[in-house]
């Protein structure tokens, strides 16, 4: 891995006037923006489609796109609908957030009328996309429709006949819902063909997409639903136990996240074929795949379920190095970060040395106890990644709110950060100065940002996933100031 410097951003966070951002115009401006300052490394979250909670790590499928990330000003420039009708909806007032709420009632409809005009043009390319993806399209949208059909509850309250994937229901619902499958197809057709270009631009400019992919899959999804066999499921398609983490100090309860576990004996049985499948996918929208709490790898907790929390839980051997052994001989060689945030015990620890794969390091970590911890740039190698902060964590400003003053203190001396440096700046410059290959900075710190532009806090359901940028901060000087810091702790050079 290079030595070289980025910014974390999700796609949703950018500037729109239809309530989020999309892989339009705004993304090439920003993507336009990290080439000025010097970066190398464009990072975001998870782009599948999201569903209840709005979270990008909740998604209705592991290889679909999210809709909402379609830009429709590029549907208008392609004569698929005018400009006219896509104002014509409620996208909100509220430039700072996205309202999910006003996205779903109209984005659905101007997607709807493009598809309509769609039905006219040349089919070639879109016959020809769902011939190259139909081992996962077919399912997915056949999902999508079936669950539109039932006003979108969980596949697991379907009738039992299609609910079970019974083979009759399969072609009576194929029929009955034709032109909704059809529909679905076309979004995903349009999706990747947005895709590829906005990825084209972006790799134009020397700047790498880091993806997210996350470690497990949503219990309502089209991957659960049909694939029920390589999850830990009962024969009526309840889950035996879900994933989730244990008590720590930062949570008596722990967490329940409510995922399917994986089946790892059925899954070594048939070679991983549907995780290399999923993994190759990846490597297809991303440079850089970030592998989300990797340590499940090495071991995973499993909670009884029902459970109304993760006390009961257990932690599990997962299928640890001979998945990546044989993940290499089937894939090939691709870039990947493994998140290793928390408390890594010695199989974790393994692992990652196995792998060599680059982890993470988070400075919010570092000053939390005064204590020396894995943290504190002096202990890195270079062989890792480090954050000021996360899309999980508060914003550097909105923890320098809250945190103890010995922290503070210990912060400032450590980063020996004059008193007239702002302390954002003080812990960015620490992360580009460290010895870590990569360094990568949320896009609210870089903006010196308070709490009010945290992005998610776990384990919490609601204002999370809305903060949004404002355009104006993107400046000439902004981007110079980035390109000095950059070229003096030798991040650009090729």
């Amino acid at each position: 891995m290079a030595r070289s410097a980025g910014i974390l951003l999700s796609i949703t966070s950018l500037p729109s006037p239809y309530g989020i951002g999309t892989i339009g115009k705004e993304a090439r401006r920003f993507a336009d923006f990290l080439k000025a300052s010097g970066q190398k490394v464009w990072q975001i979250l998870p782009v599948g489609p999201t569903s209840y909670g709005d979270s990008p790590y909740q998604s209705f499928s592991t290889y679909a796109g999210n809709p909402y990330l379609i830009d429709l000003d590029t549907l208008a420039d392609e004569g698929l609908v005018t400009k006219k009708q896509i104002e014509s909806f409620d996208w909100g007032d509220n430039d700072a957030e996205v309202d999910y709420e006003k996205i779903y009632n109209s984005r659905f409809e101007v997607l709807k009328i493009a598809f309509d005009n769609f039905k006219t043009r040349d089919q070639r390319a879109f016959r020809s996309f769902k011939r190259k993806n139909s081992k996962w399209l077919k399912n997915y949208a056949l999902y999508m429709a079936v669950k539109k059909s039932f006003d979108m509850v969980s596949w697991t309250e379907w009738p039992e006949d299609i609910k079970m994937r019974d083979e009759r229901a399969i072609r009576r619902y194929e029929r009955k819902l034709r032109e909704d499958i059809n529909f679905w197809k076309f979004v995903q057709f349009k999706f990747y063909e947005q895709w590829d270009s906005f990825r084209a631009y972006v790799n134009g400019l020397g700047i790498k997409i880091l993806g997210d992919m996350p470690i497990y899959v949503a219990m309502d999804s089209a991957d659960t639903w049909a694939n029920p066999e390589i999850f830990q499921l009962y024969d009526d398609g309840d889950p035996i136990a879900v994933a989730g983490c244990p008590p720590d100090y930062f949570s008596a309860t722990g967490q329940l996240w409510g995922n399917p576990l994986y089946d790892w004996d059925y899954l070594e049985q048939t070679d991983y074929e549907w995780w290399f499948e999923r993994i190759k996918a990846a490597s297809k929208l991303y440079d850089i795949t970030r592998i989300d709490h990797f340590r499940a790898f090495a071991s995973y907790y499993s909670i009884p379920y029902p459970a109304e929390n993760a006390i009961n839980g257990e932690w599990v051997v997962g299928p640890r190095i001979k998945f990546f052994k044989m993940m290499e001989e089937a894939c090939g060689e691709f870039e990947i970060v493994a998140e290793d945030l928390g408390t890594l015990t010695p199989d974790v620890t393994e692992l990652m040395e196995q792998t060599g794969y680059p982890g993470m390091k988070v400075l919010e970590f570092a000053f939390d106890s005064g204590e020396e911890n894995d943290y504190l740039p002096h202990k890195y190698t270079n062989n890792c990644v480090v954050y000021t902060g996360t899309h999980d964590n508060d914003t550097v400003m909105g923890w320098l709110e809250t945190a103890k003053p010995s922290d503070i203190a210990y912060a400032r001396e450590y980063c020996k950060m004059p008193d007239d440096e702002p302390f954002n700046w003080g812990l960015i410059r620490t992360a580009y100065e460290s010895k870590a290959d990569m360094a990568v900075v949320p896009m609210q710190d870089i903006l010196g940002l308070g709490k009010e532009a945290r992005m998610n806090t776990p384990s919490t359901l609601g204002g999370n996933w809305t903060w949004r940028l404002d355009k104006t901060v993107l400046t000439d000087e902004l981007a110079e100031k980035l390109k000095t810091l950059s070229e003096r702790t030798g991040r650009m050079e090729d």
